[in-house]
């Protein structure tokens, strides 16, 4: 296989992986826990009440541009301050995820895969990824 199509399956399999990740928890931040419970959540972490509501629609449409492909690389770098954010809030439950209230390896394994989004790019099927949809096709 031509290594930069696989690169370009590479980077699509993982957008889009990331793409519903963020938006299952936009999601679910947004119509189960509510979004007045999110922000009283974030208040118990000693964050402000905004945040929540910031971070919901963040995710939201992160989410949305990374399975589009739009503009991924910034999407990617514009998502990783909150999964940063996330793992801080972590850090006190040691690395484990079966840790009591998890622990930050999970948040740190999403802020790895951010970073290595943003350097791959958008990948096959993405706008701006033209050029990746022709390695497809060839």
């Amino acid at each position: 296989m031509n290594p930069n199509r696989s690169a370009d399956l590479a980077a699509l399999l993982l957008r889009v992986a990331l793409g519903v990740l963020y938006l299952a928890h936009s999601l679910q931040k947004i119509f189960v826990f509510t979004l007045p419970g999110t922000a009283q959540f974030f208040v118990s972490l000693g964050l402000p009440g905004w945040l929540g509501y910031v971070t919901a629609f963040v995710e939201l449409f992160g989410g949305i541009a990374l399975l589009l492909g739009v503009q991924v690389r910034w999407v990617a770098l514009v998502l990783l301050p909150f999964m940063l954010g996330a793992m801080s809030q972590h850090l006190h439950n040691g690395w484990g995820f079966a840790s009591p209230h998890g622990g930050w390896e999970y948040p740190a394994f999403w802020a790895v895969t951010l970073v290595v989004q943003s350097l791959l790019g958008g990948g096959a099927l993405s706008f701006g990824g033209v050029k990746a949809l022709r390695a497809v096709a060839a």
